[in-house]
């Protein structure tokens, strides 16, 4: 069985990344969305309530091939703990294939056994990012064209009323 880790933060998971999740399902037998903690970043939602959001977009898709788990250690070592072979990263930008590109020579380095297959996103959520999504959301703005459904009120509960509170 061929195992494929997306991992990332997801705060929140968009429709871009859903889209990198659909094609990988296709491409590997099994796909696990790895959530963690960015030590560059301060994430708006929980590690608990992002892994929550992904696993009720899952289920509104219908992918029952892919999982969603959490980490917090390297993650070469938490692809080798899932029994992942391969790493899933999504590119947007040619910025992000050189962050990319260079993560990925780093993981082989620590596990030559893992390879990372890099899945660009679709042109119409080329633009689409999680900043983007709270953004728009923290001001009242409409994101259903970035975010799954079932999703929305979620982030715009924990965003726009949160701005009202200040």
């Amino acid at each position: 069985m061929r195992i494929a880790l997306y991992p990332g933060s997801f705060d929140p998971v968009t429709y871009g990344h859903l889209d990198v999740i659909r094609r990988a399902s296709r491409l590997f037998d099994k796909v696990i969305v790895g959530v963690s903690n960015n030590s560059k970043k301060v994430p708006t939602f929980t590690l608990e309530e992002r892994t929550d959001l992904i696993r009720r977009v899952l289920r509104e898709e219908h992918l029952e091939d892919v999982e969603v788990g959490s980490y917090n250690c390297l993650l070469v070592d938490y692809a080798a703990e899932v029994g992942a072979t391969v790493i899933v990263r999504g590119l947007r930008a040619v910025a992000d294939f050189e962050y990319e590109f260079q993560m990925s020579l780093a993981n082989h380095k620590l596990r030559p056994n893992i390879e990372t297959v890099f899945v660009s996103t679709l042109e119409r959520n080329l633009f689409i990012s999680s900043s983007l999504v709270k953004e728009i959301a923290a001001h009242g703005g409409s994101i259903k064209s970035f975010v799954p459904a079932v999703i929305i009120d979620d982030i715009m509960t924990k965003l726009y009323h949160q701005g009202e509170e200040q």
